[in-house]
């Protein structure tokens, strides 16, 4: 066991380990290339006061005063590791932060083949090991390895988060889209908050649909009740700051879509209540859509019907003169303003309007027989007046 842990591990990391102890063994006799003897170089090239001239070790004095890269982290316990393989785990953390996700793989394997050999018996530090290693599979994108390493993790602890997240995303990289979907849910009992589950449990429900049509849960492996022991244990953790935003996020995304849901059902059923010609209850559904989105032009033009049909012109041209705030160039929203104008006796500006309607879109056969009657109406209406004005 033990020759086999003292060797070098062939890393970037551990050739650079070597290459800075030879350097300071070096350092430390006094020798080197440029000083064979050990003697003491002369203090030439002072300049500003610092001392730039060649130190013993036979680098520039700056190189020397460079502060030592911290390596304690390779001392700090990892569970009931012994030190040995405790420093190949903390090894291949550090490795894997920094992106070399080979050198950490090849960590975390001398620390599983350590605890082989030394016949580690904890199954929760075995897992991590696992399971960090076929986090490193799924950075290079070996799926295969990576459900191989997250399975025995499983083995050794199950219902274990993490390996059954990272199993589920190796599943679904390789098209394997029923496997991804239980591991998913499974982690979904464990913890509703892991917002990549929920996004990728509803694009796998769409594929599964796309694929195999609306009988899709029919032919899904059994999906295993996690014991209420098990979630409890993992409701009892200490929420971290990244999750608490995560919750946070998702609970207003949930939200969002249940408001989104509810406006799509309310102006669903206001149309067809306007197709029945139940006018008074769509005019509330509108009005709730309202309430959900005041920035949709289209519920207010749809509500200026409601109110033309119950003879109620001034909220119907205050719903007009809203939509045209949304949006200046709406042609229904001008030509319902026309008809509120026309119930409310001022042609003129119902005749603006319709003359509006038919700049944008010269067809439309509607706007110009309203206009005519318009027309015919605004003379008459001149008509009366004048008749009506006393002679001075």
């Amino acid at each position: 066991m033990g020759n086999a842990q003292e060797k070098p591990s062939g890393s970037g990391a551990a050739r650079s380990d070597q290459a800075s102890a030879g350097s300071g063994a070096r350092s430390r006799g006094g020798g080197g290339a440029d000083n064979p003897h050990g003697q003491r170089p002369s203090q030439k090239g002072v300049a500003n006061g610092t001392r730039t001239g060649i130190n013993p070790a036979g680098g520039r004095q700056e190189e020397r005063d460079r502060p030592a890269e911290d390596t304690s982290y390779l001392d700090a316990p990892a569970g009931a590791l012994p030190p040995h393989l405790a420093r190949f785990k903390n090894e291949g953390n550090h490795l894997f932060k920094n992106g070399q996700f080979g050198d950490a793989l090849e960590k975390y394997t001398q620390a599983i083949c350590g605890c082989a050999e030394a016949g580690i018996d904890s199954p929760e530090d075995v897992c991590i090991l696992y399971s960090n290693r076929a986090a490193c599979y799924l950075k290079d994108g070996n799926s295969k390895d990576c459900i191989q390493d997250c399975t025995k993790a499983l083995e050794l602890q199950p219902y274990s988060l993490k390996p059954l997240l990272r199993r589920a995303m190796a599943y679904e990289s390789v098209e394997r889209y029923k496997m991804a979907y239980v591991d998913y849910k499974t982690v979904l009992q464990m913890d509703t908050g892991v917002q990549s589950a929920h996004d990728s449990v509803h694009r796998i429900t769409k594929m599964l649909i796309e694929l195999e049509g609306p009988e899709w849960r029919e032919n899904l492996p059994a999906i295993p009740a996690v014991p209420l022991s098990v979630q409890l244990q993992h409701r009892d953790k200490p929420v971290s700051i990244e999750l608490a935003q995560a919750r946070a996020a998702r609970a207003v995304q949930d939200e969002v879509r249940k408001k989104e849901s509810q406006f799509t059902l309310l102006k669903q059923k206001g149309n067809d209540l306007v197709k029945n010609g139940n006018f008074q209850e769509a005019l509330e559904k509108y009005s709730e859509c309202v309430a959900l989105k005041p920035d949709e032009c289209s519920l207010y033009t749809n509500r200026a019907i409601c109110f033309l049909k119950l003879n109620r012109f001034q909220e119907a041209k205050e719903d007009c003169d809203s939509a045209l705030q949304l949006e200046p160039g709406n042609k229904k929203a001008f030509y319902r303003r026309a008809l509120a104008h026309k119930g409310l006796q001022d042609y003129l500006s119902a005749s603006t309007d319709l003359q509006e309607v038919l700049a944008m879109d010269p067809n439309v056969r509607e706007a110009e027989q309203e206009l005519e009657a318009v027309t015919g109406l605004l003379r008459q209406s001149l008509i009366d007046n004048t008749e009506h004005t006393p002679r001075v």
